[in-house]
């Protein structure tokens, strides 16, 4: 990629998480990172998972368990605060699936958990990054995949 800024490893709360990524309530996915590391290309982020999501009310009711494809979207929106964070040619960039790869979902995840993700290996080519994500709840891993994405202009429409 390009020239990364010096940003020593630290943590990212909610409020700059807002500053950095378009999302709201309910499709912001995570709270809080806990660790960004540009030396090790390497970001831990957590999403709090509450009964009170939106998606629980019609997600199998009576066995609720978190949709999968936004496991996938707290993964990709993980990646884009670490580009937006450590390389300034993103910082007023859009980032949006450009594909998925060798997903797996290991187990469910249910209201309550602390889901904890995992991103590293950051690649660029051209206007598209690909990423190792990890999403673990305690020590176990309940997804996997290789997220890829474009880095569009923002539009002002």
């Amino acid at each position: 990629m390009e020239e990364k800024i010096q940003v020593e490893p630290k943590k990212i709360s909610a409020k700059e998480i807002l500053e950095l990524l378009p999302h709201r309530y309910p499709f912001l996915l995570v709270d809080q990172v806990l660790e960004l590391d540009p030396e090790r290309e390497y970001i831990k982020a957590v999403k709090q998972v509450s009964l009170n999501e939106p998606y629980f009310q019609g997600h199998f009711p009576g066995n609720p368990i978190m949709p999968g494809v936004l496991i996938l979207e707290a993964m990709a929106q993980t990646g884009a605060i670490y580009l937006k964070k450590v390389f300034p040619e993103c910082r007023d960039k859009l980032f949006v699936f450009a594909g998925i790869e060798n997903a797996r979902f290991k187990s469910p995840v249910y209201p309550g958990d602390t889901l904890i993700i995992e991103g590293e290996k950051f690649r660029k080519k051209g206007h598209v990054i690909k990423t190792t994500m990890i999403a673990k709840v305690e020590d176990r891993v309940v997804a996997q995949a290789e997220i890829i994405a474009a880095m569009i202009e923002v539009s002002n429409a």
